[in-house]
């Protein structure tokens, strides 16, 4: 489908490739990977036609279709909902809806049989399109990413960029394109959209290649590796965890292959240096040194697992209650987030607060730092020293400064020698110290922020997303760094292999109630997967409980009230149904009657058709108000 032959690159001065290749057939599910600035994101513009090469050629038969999610994608803005965003993936079937309307518009001043034929043959290609499921189609992948129903009207504008990325992702599923290219699209998802998008990936009918540091994700979703490293890019057939192995091996048999070299170098140059002033040897020794000339080496491995061994201290032991949340509640308007919720984090918790976005992560790890409003009592353990880290707080580093530099200003008594080790053990060296945090990419700045938060001498870390803009080589120094710190934490991640090797124990929010299950991610996801099967064979059953961190009684609310509103919901069941039976009826007479080309009943039939597919929006939309009314007071009567 595409080959990349012998590529050559340059990028400043760099050379991010030479002679470098790749095939990538009509079923290839490719995961890209490899340290920040090796060109990952590079090969993606390459294929795209973005990038030209220096050496070599891209070639592709005329056939294939490219669909690109990038980080360009989060400037792109509209004023148009996000499910029309999405359905211009529809381009065809959007300008025969549009062509119709504007026909129907003129038939209603000017009947012609000119008007009356174009309408049939719109109509017959609208729905060999199958135009009119195309919306529902696009409605179900939006909130397969985490939308609401109530959402899909809102503007694409009204969105952050991580969002608007999300409708950039569903477009190009929507399309469908023969080469799929992801560009790090976990970093823009919560959990729930993360597993949504590896199942509808995992039976995409293109060819895929993902750029992701979610090992767990590639695991799922891709069937070979390609892993950019000394400009070329090396395949493995197997997902990520075959890769780790398989690259173990290739390495152990490089290194053999390596030191046995160097051995026999070493004996010949002993043989030349011996012999070398010996006439009855001179034919021998010059044999000796031309083989050497002519010897092929082996590369020695690089060693790209880094390892640090440093102790991160704190002076103050905290006591044994680090903090206590007591009936605590947070609304933004009409918006409830956390409902007389109780937690409390005792010395020695290592917690990962994980769940979808929009359920109360952030606003919940806010209230813990202290920096958000609420109702209700936050009171904070004796001796406890908090440091808080998130994104945003990239931009407080002082530009102007060196990274040494802003680790003196973060109060530290540690000395330069001190901190240029605690530099080395975030992959900064030598003279790299003394770089300017205004030169530095996002990655490193998010390491020199995370080198500060560590060095602080807090005993009580929270941490929001610090795997964001990392690379794997960066992600594993900041678990061995949580995995010695003997403090207490609080990290929000969607990062399942990173979360999986720092907590002890996991948080999520759930009917506006923080709770919690007592082990590890691996634990707690393989009991969240049962609990989801028993609630899918015995709907309406209780929730499973997973050692919630609290319990409450909701107010009494009359049991006539929650009688009237399932009344009420079956009555708007039983609408529906006639509806959609009504609309279905529609449909197949529309088909008909544009076999038989009758005119008069086609154009009454599409006008019926679009009336009637209001109302079944309205009532699906009046269904969903009136379940949710149900279940608020289920609960409160339970």
């Amino acid at each position: 489908m595409i080959s990349i032959n012998n590529i050559s690159f340059h990028f400043g001065g760099r050379t991010l490739y030479e002679d470098a290749s790749l095939h990538i057939k009509p079923k290839s599910r490719i995961g890209l990977i490899g340290q920040n600035g090796t060109g990952k994101s590079t090969l993606l513009r390459i294929i795209d036609g973005e990038y030209r090469v220096d050496g070599g050629e891209v070639s592709m038969s005329n056939e294939v279709s490219i669909g690109f999610l990038n980080q360009d994608l989060l400037s792109y803005e509209s004023d148009e909902s996000i499910v029309h965003v999405a359905m211009m993936a529809f381009a065809e079937a959007l300008k025969i809806q549009h062509e119709l309307e504007e026909v129907l518009h003129q038939m209603e001043h000017e009947y012609t049989d000119a008007l009356l034929d174009r309408m049939t043959k719109l109509q017959e290609r609208f729905e060999a399109l199958d135009g009119y499921s195309l919306q529902a189609k696009a409605e179900e992948i939006l909130e397969g990413l985490g939308f609401s129903t109530a959402e899909l009207q809102r503007p694409l504008r009204t969105f952050s960029g991580g969002w608007r990325m999300r409708v950039m992702l569903a477009k190009l599923l929507l399309q469908k394109p023969s080469l799929l290219m992801l560009d790090e699209p976990t970093n823009h998802l919560d959990l729930p959209s993360i597993k949504w998008v590896e199942s509808y990936l995992q039976s995409y009918e293109g060819a895929i290649i993902v750029v992701s540091h979610d090992r767990y994700f590639l695991d799922r979703v891709v069937t070979s590796i390609v892993e950019v490293s000394g400009m070329q890019l090396n395949l493995y057939s197997g997902n990520y965890s075959f890769y780790e192995e398989e690259k173990a091996l290739r390495s152990s048999i490089q290194k053999g292959a390596f030191e046995n070299q160097q051995a026999k170098i070493r004996q010949t140059e002993r043989f030349i240096e011996r012999f070398k002033a010996k006439a009855s040897k001179a034919r021998q020794v010059q044999s000796r040194v031309k083989a050497l000339e002519k010897l092929d080496l082996i590369d020695d491995v690089v060693d790209e697992t880094a390892r640090i061994n440093f102790k991160f201290n704190f002076k103050t032991q905290p006591g044994r209650h680090v903090l206590h949340l007591d009936h605590i509640s947070k609304a933004y308007g009409s918006l409830q987030i956390l409902k007389s919720t109780t937690a409390r984090i005792e010395r020695g918790d290592k917690i990962a607060l994980i769940g979808a976005n929009g359920k109360g992560k952030s606003t919940l790890l806010r209230i813990t730092a202290g920096t958000e409003s609420l109702d209700g009592k936050r009171e904070l353990g004796h001796n406890v020293r908090m440091s808080f880290y998130a994104q945003h707080q990239l931009e407080s580093l002082d530009v102007n400064a060196d990274m040494l530099e802003e680790l003196k200003s973060s109060g530290t008594d540690k000395n330069e020698m001190e901190l240029r080790s605690i530099l080395g053990c975030f992959l900064f060296s030598n003279e790299d110290v003394f770089k300017k945090i205004k030169v530095l990419s996002g990655g490193e700045k998010s390491r020199v922020a995370l080198a500060k938060v560590l060095i602080s001498e807090a005993n009580f870390l929270l941490l929001d997303e610090p795997t964001n803009h990392l690379d794997y080589v960066s992600v594993n120094i900041l678990i061995q760094a949580l995995q010695q710190y003997e403090g207490t934490y609080l990290v929000v991640s969607h990062d399942r292999h990173f979360i999986s090797q720092i907590a002890n124990k996991i948080w999520y929010i759930e009917d506006q109630e923080v709770k919690e299950y007592p082990g590890t991610y691996d634990e707690y996801d393989l009991w969240m997967s049962r609990r989801e099967k028993e609630e899918k064979a015995n709907p309406g059953s209780p929730k499973p409980k997973s050692e919630p961190v609290q319990t409450k009684e909701q107010p009494a609310v009359a049991s006539q009230e929650l009688q009237k509103a399932k009344k009420q919901l079956e009555q708007l069941e039983l609408q529906i149904q006639k509806q959609e039976d009504q609309l279905k009826s529609i449909e197949k007479e529309l088909s008909e009657q544009g076999l038989k080309n009758d005119r008069n009943s086609l154009e009454t039939l599409s006008k019926k058709h679009s009336t009637l597919q209001k109302e079944v929006q309205q009532l699906h939309k009046n269904w969903e108000e009136l379940a949710e009314t149900i279940m608020t007071l289920e609960e409160g009567h339970s």
